[in-house]
């Protein structure tokens, strides 16, 4: 499999240029060690080797010692990286000093903004170091030849890279137990580690659902401020994205408040859930939903006009799957596992677009060979064009 260049490296490189520290933030096996090497650097540091980690542990001033005897080129500071960073945390405060200094430009990367902010404020000169995020691949870096593969294995590039389903099952399963269950689990720091590992099967199970606390202490018989806490620690690891809901309505007032939280890839998903992959009829239009919401959350991180993405739901019936703001506009966005939307497909959007003037046109994702206008405001899309429509909007 050929790289694939990714948007990140392009901002990674004009950072650089400007003389600009770089933290590069990503779940596991998401390619950053891969993207960094692809930067010409003058020192390499990785934490993830034992006896490289210890090494700087014991005295963490000796990378002070080792970059300020290297040399400038022209103009330019040396560049540094510290791959997983996390790792030997110390290591933030040498690297600030040297930014803070103008001797070096980093760039640092890491996979837990929880052992990152833990007994640091990870305050690196704002201004000097750009914060990114490196996600599994989006649709435009990587489209999958059929949509259930896609469904079913996820976007994480070493799993994508590998052409047999049965070794890309293999290798999820892996990352499950290597990362989610040993990392996580250690990183949790909580006694249960039992109950710990029910939380991670069950948050897995409902991916993409409004979450309840409540419901899932109760099914693995610890409190709920415990649940809210695992959460969190998914979270801080990158593994789950929590969604928040539009609560502000002129005329409504029971707007569901409750988050949605999704995992970060569905291919890891499914390996935590203990889910087959023979999913029965019903569930593949949740994880439809899912794989739409997620290609949003990605390319939002992208764009340049701070989007985020939310969801709407009135208890009472009309709920909008997923919402981008950009700026004070509001772009809703059903999700149907169909080809043919109709008119009560789209009676939802029609509420949302009359409820928000700050609305224009809603949409559908569906599996339409091509698109289709169903009002004067609401366009049918097949999901092989939601790059072209992000695309379309960021104009």
């Amino acid at each position: 499999m050929e790289y694939i260049l990714r948007q990140q490296e392009q901002q990674i490189r004009h950072a650089i240029e400007r003389n600009k520290s770089v933290l590069l933030l990503g779940p596991r096996q998401t390619g950053k060690t891969t993207l960094i090497q692809r930067i010409p650097t003058d020192l390499a540091i990785s934490l993830v080797t034992p006896e490289i980690r210890l090494r700087y542990e014991k005295e963490p001033g000796i990378m002070r010692k080792e970059i300020e005897a290297l040399e400038s080129k022209g103009t330019n500071r040396p560049v540094v990286v510290l791959d997983e960073v996390q790792k030997v945390p110390d290591l933030l405060n040498v690297a600030q000093d040297l930014i803070d200094r103008q001797k070096a430009n980093f760039i640092l990367t890491g996979s837990s903004a929880r052992k990152l902010r833990r007994g640091h404020d990870l305050n690196l000169l704002p201004g000097r170091v750009i914060t990114l995020r490196l996600d599994p691949f989006t649709l435009k870096e990587s489209m999958p030849t059929k949509l259930e593969e896609g469904l079913l294995y996820g976007a994480l590039p070493g799993i994508v890279a590998v052409e047999s389903l049965q070794d890309r099952e293999i290798d999820l399963e892996s990352y499950v137990t290597l990362y989610l269950e040993q990392e996580v689990r250690a990183e949790a720091l909580v006694r249960n580690l039992a109950s710990f590992a029910r939380f991670v099967e069950w948050a897995a199970a409902e991916s993409g659902r409004i979450s309840n606390f409540r419901k899932i202490s109760q099914e693995i018989g610890v409190a709920h401020t415990t649940i809210a806490a695992y959460y969190e620690i998914l979270e801080d690891c990158m593994i789950a994205e929590r969604i928040e809901p539009i609560t502000k309505s002129m005329t409504r007032k029971k707007l569901t408040r409750s988050s949605k939280y999704l995992f970060f890839d569905l291919g890891v998903r499914r390996a935590a859930a203990r889910e087959g992959t023979k999913p029965v009829r019903e569930h593949w239009g949740h994880l439809f939903e899912q794989f739409v919401g997620l290609e949003l959350i990605r390319r939002a991180r992208l764009s340049t006009h701070n989007d985020r993405i939310f969801f709407w739901r009135d208890p009472d019936g009309p709920e909008i799957d997923w919402v981008l703001q950009r700026k004070e506009e509001f772009i809703p966005i059903e999700v149907k596992w169909n080809s043919s939307p109709n008119e009560s497909d789209i009676r939802h959007l029609r509420t949302f677009l009359a409820e928000y003037k700050n609305t224009q046109t809603g949409y559908v994702i569906c599996q339409s060979p091509r698109k289709m206008k169903l009002s004067d405001r609401v366009y049918a899309l097949p999901w092989q064009e939601i790059p072209d429509l992000m695309d379309q909007l960021s104009e």
